[in-house]
């Protein structure tokens, strides 16, 4: 079956050279291929687009209305084609971004003015929220997710390491005394949070990869880091938070860090995923590029503290 859209560049380029041969030398086909397309046109329309003699060939009462519509279509592919082939090199429309709230609130929404001056003709929705969202069936165009990805069709991108510590107020430490190996952690208030993905509010993870398991327990557990960060530095308990929220609070000493005798996970990260595309458009890649300098070579969070 022969291409609707290229038989009606075929019918445009003979209406327009006056000749099968013509618009064959000008298509780069076949006089026969030419044929074959014009003949597919008329055969679905069920009328004659040419008159054709053994030396000339015109265009019928019917050829010049369609020719009318056909141009109109033709140059509506072309627009478009041209603003897919735009938004592929130059950055331009609406990029929806999808970001867990806190890191949103605290590491990504300062960002956009810089981003926007550099690019002006991108808008960005920004969506914050802390569900493992479906970008395919939602419509995001990205996502920035913490922490150890999951097995995915998604290509993904690291932007910077994420910092976990566990950390407490000075007056929590000066009451309760201060843990210093993880098995202490049993004997203290620990804070949990509820939405992480490698394990639950009452088991924290140590080792390279998290594989040292430690229980825990305490008299709050919230879906929020900030909610956490709060009851922390009023002194109820110890949490386990990562840097991105709690640097302002470690430089400044109203929160402590509490090395203990084993280390924090090294493989949660901060990553960028979209759905695997071979040239994603210029508004996805230029976000992407963006936050990898702005957090490298050392995120902006942790600088100074390690």
């Amino acid at each position: 079956m022969l291409d609707r859209l290229t038989s009606l560049e075929v019918f445009a380029k003979v209406a327009a050279s006056g000749s099968l041969s013509g618009a064959a030398r000008a298509m780069g086909l076949s006089q026969t291929m030419v044929t074959k397309h014009v003949a597919s046109l008329e055969a679905r329309l069920g009328t004659k687009l040419f008159h054709r003699t053994t030396r000339r060939l015109s265009i019928t009462e019917a050829g010049r209305l369609y020719l009318e519509s056909s141009e109109r279509i033709l140059a509506d592919m072309e627009t478009a084609d041209a603003a897919v082939a735009r938004e592929r090199v130059e950055p331009r429309g609406l990029l929806r971004v999808n970001v867990p709230v806190v890191f949103g609130t605290r590491q990504i929404a300062p960002l956009i003015a810089e981003f926007s001056e550099r690019h002006p003709e991108v808008t960005i929705e920004l969506g914050l929220n802390d569900r493992l969202v479906d970008l395919a069936e939602e419509g995001w165009d990205l996502a920035i997710r913490i922490g150890k990805l999951r097995d995915s069709s998604m290509v993904a991108r690291k932007l910077a390491p994420n910092r976990l510590v566990v950390c407490a107020a000075p007056s929590y430490l000066a009451k309760h005394g201060t843990p210093r190996s993880v098995a202490d952690l049993a004997a203290h208030n620990c804070l949990g949070y509820t939405l992480s993905q490698q394990a639950s509010a009452a088991e924290w993870l140590f080792g390279a990869d998290g594989e040292i398991r430690v229980q825990v327990s305490g008299n709050l557990r919230a879906n929020n880091g900030d909610a956490l960060r709060a009851a922390t530095l009023a002194g109820v308990g110890l949490a386990r938070q990562p840097t991105f929220i709690i640097a302002d609070d470690l430089r400044a000493g109203t929160l402590v860090a509490l090395p203990l005798d084993q280390p924090e996970m090294q493989s949660s990260a901060v990553h960028a995923v979209y759905l695997p595309d071979r040239r994603p458009p210029a508004k996805v890649r230029a976000f992407i590029d963006f936050l990898a300098a702005r957090f490298a070579p050392v995120a902006p969070w942790d600088r100074g503290l390690f």
